[in-house]
């Protein structure tokens, strides 16, 4: 057990010195003019100043609930284990951040140079991202397993701290979420209502007051934001199958410890695979990014073929139902589930393919006509990745030998599956990293007048960010959903007796009911949050173009930090309430209607939260490539009716795919979590 923890940890340490030496490698590279600097600068104060304002918030409701959890009797590893989840998942995002804020300009630079220079700065620069996250989670979930196993002579205590991690990982990434996109969609609505529609100007005029604002955005929503999402996700699944393997296996097994060495294989493998994000002949650029994907997903397997056969050679490991080709297919399986779910999401969302173009052809007709589509397609976008998490859920389970007398083990299998799925997440936060680099990258272009050579790199460049970030945002609620079903199979387990969840009970129904209108009422908040902040910014923008005379000629300089501070204080002040939205209904259904009824509301939140999310990013992705489908010239190309619809879908798509969507994954885990945490006390 011990050799696997020490594996873990220097893998973990291996990632973090990847990405602070990559770092070091962007910042070395040329920044452009003193033009481009100061836009750079501007953009990067702003994310600073948000981050400074929501991390300060957070830590006010962080400390209120480390008391809570003392005074609740839940244990002081419990309460540390909090702390430092917390800790972990806003240093993971900040520090990403201030990475990317920085990369951005040298892309822009870089991008005299030609396509292929560009997008390894770009790459690059997320890959400090990727690694960090992967790299700081498994050396706290190691590092602090190992210290607490060590001292605390109470077993369950020991688990339950890692209980307390997960919890902290999962508030902070939900307040990260929720804030950090309710900011970047309220700055791009503005921007875009008043900008493109009214006045007519192009996307990243710096006669926009809200161009900072949205540049701003597109760093602390998709970067900050993804990377505290994917860092939670990643350390919740990897703590659920370890509590699923001490409760299957007992405390003392190594079956325990084996999720931490899929983890540390696969960083290693995302480390290489990112050497391998090259253009070829074809300068697809995709393509480039695939190539490292790829790389990394079957160097992982490879890894992960050898890691079964040495692990069942250990002393003292009762194999039980698995052979070392179970282990290595049951993690495949989440290897191949990954492949799927970036594959259909690009499907949906991607230029290139046919959803994306109805929603273009049916922009010509109208606005009316451009909603209707784009709300078809994201709910047809919801089938096949649900149909492929259900094969990989029962092929895992079968696997297992849950349909033949061990449902245990076919649990734990479906948990290696979602270990083995989450260990990509360094390559992934990479590629997806990538994408607000390159938009900042062409804004920088446009406001700064570099020559439309410039543009011509950054301009597709930036459209393959738009395709990154949605499959980032699939992928992220796709291995949610494997999750939180270990984190359910765990919650249902714990009691110590057989729990059995009958619909024919009414505290399950009702919990059910209860689970399944959670993350349409989470998701309502966040629209609406969007569209308060957003008209704040419409107000301040109009105001500007009625009072400073000048801006439309060049002449005079808008007043952009009035709207960074719009959107930054709208952001903090709206992200509360459904912030504490799903650490306070398990409580409270837990507590008032019983254990039954809480797990029902942990089913009913993963099956309708799972359809919302997909729905809401793909939907949202789909339309934001329609209008850049049309800009492209279809239809009329800029300017057209069909690109005025086009521009009103994308707009509706914006807190859709940026906001409300993503924000329900680390939701979903929010309430699988604290129903864990909770289950002490309701015993």
């Amino acid at each position: 057990m011990s050799t696997i923890i020490i594996i873990a940890l220097l893998s973990g340490v291996l990632g973090v010195a990847y990405a602070l030496l990559t770092a070091q490698w962007v910042l070395r590279q040329p920044s452009g003019t003193d033009r481009m600097r100061a836009i750079s600068d501007a953009v990067k104060e702003g994310a600073q100043a948000f981050l400074k304002r929501e991390y300060t918030t957070v830590a006010i409701a962080g400390a209120v609930i480390f008391l809570l959890i003392l005074i609740a009797g839940l244990g002081t590893w419990t309460a540390v284990g909090f702390l430092i989840g917390a800790t972990g998942s806003a240093l993971a995002g900040y520090i990403g951040m201030m990475v990317t804020v920085r990369a951005n300009v040298r892309t822009a630079e870089a991008a005299k140079g030609g396509l292929n220079n560009a997008l390894r700065l770009a790459f690059r620069g997320g890959s400090v991202t990727g690694m960090m996250v992967v790299g700081l989670g498994i050396i706290g979930i190691a590092g602090y397993f190992l210290v607490v196993k060590s001292v605390e002579p109470d077993v369950e205590k020991a688990f339950h701290a890692l209980v307390g991690l997960g919890f902290g990982c999962s508030l902070m990434s939900v307040f990260a979420r929720i804030a950090g996109g309710i900011y970047t969609k309220a700055a791009d609505v503005g921007a875009d209502l008043v900008g493109k529609v009214e006045a007519g100007i192009p996307e990243d005029d710096p006669r926009n007051p809200a161009v900072i604002a949205d540049n701003v955005g597109d760093n602390v929503g998709d970067c900050a934001g993804m990377a505290a999402d994917l860092y939670e996700t990643y350390t919740v699944t990897v703590v659920a199958g370890m509590l699923l393997a001490k409760t299957i296996f007992g405390a003392e097994s190594g079956w325990v410890v084996f999720p931490l060495l899929i983890g540390a294989i696969s960083i290693v493998a995302s480390i290489l695979g990112t050497f391998f994000v090259k253009l070829g002949k074809s300068q697809y650029i995709m393509g480039a990014l695939y190539k490292g994907l790829a790389a990394a997903g079957i160097l992982a397997a490879i890894g992960f073929y050898f890691a079964a056969q040495w692990f069942l050679g250990q002393p003292g490991v009762d194999a039980g139902v698995f052979t070392p080709l179970k282990i290595f297919t049951s993690a495949l399986i989440g290897l191949v589930l990954t492949w799927l779910i970036v594959m259909i999401t690009e499907y949906f969302t991607s230029k290139s393919f046919g959803p994306v173009k109805h929603i273009a052809a049916a922009s010509q007709t109208g606005h009316a006509t451009n909603i209707i589509a784009g709300l078809a397609v994201s709910m047809k976008s919801t089938g096949l990745p649900v149909l492929a998490i259900s094969g990989a859920i029962l092929w895992a389970y079968a696997l297992g030998g849950g349909f033949t007398g061990n449902p245990g083990s076919g649990l734990f299998a479906i948990a290696l599956s979602a270990v083995s799925m989450l260990s990509m997440t360094g390559i992934v936060v990479s590629i997806d990293s990538y994408g607000p680099i390159t938009d900042n990258a062409g804004g920088i272009a446009e406001m700064a007048e570099l020559p439309k050579e410039v543009r011509a790199v950054t301009d597709p460049l930036d459209a393959v960010g738009n395709t990154t970030k949605a499959v980032t945002k699939g992928y992220a609620i796709g291995s949610a959903g494997l999750a939180a079903l270990v984190l359910f199979a765990e919650y249902s387990r714990a009691f110590g007796e057989s729990l059995v969840f009958e619909l024919s009970n009414p505290k399950v129904l009702v919990g059910l009911f209860i689970g399944g209108l959670l993350p349409y009422y989470f998701g309502s908040l966040l629209m609406e949050s969007v569209g308060k902040a957003a008209g704040g910014v419409v107000e301040e923008v109009r105001r500007q173009f009625r009072e400073i005379k000048g801006i439309m000629e060049g002449t005079a300089k808008p007043e952009y930090g009035k709207c960074v501070d719009i959107v930054t204080k709208s952001a903090i002040k709206e992200m509360m309430i459904p912030a504490l939205l799903p650490v306070l209904v398990p409580i409270l259904v837990g507590f008032i209607i019983g254990k039954e009824a809480l797990g029902g509301v942990l089913i009913g939140s993963i099956v309708t939260g799972l359809f919302q999310a997909i729905a809401m990013t793909s939907g949202g992705g789909a339309w934001d490539n329609a209008k850049k489908y049309i800009e492209d010239g279809a239809y009329g190309g800029k300017k057209s009716e069909a690109h005025k619809a086009a521009v009103t879908g994308d707009t509706v798509g914006d807190p859709y795919k940026d906001t409300a969507g993503p924000a329900i994954n680390p939701m979903i885990k929010v309430v699988n979590i604290v129903a864990l945490l909770i289950v002490p006390l309701i015993k």
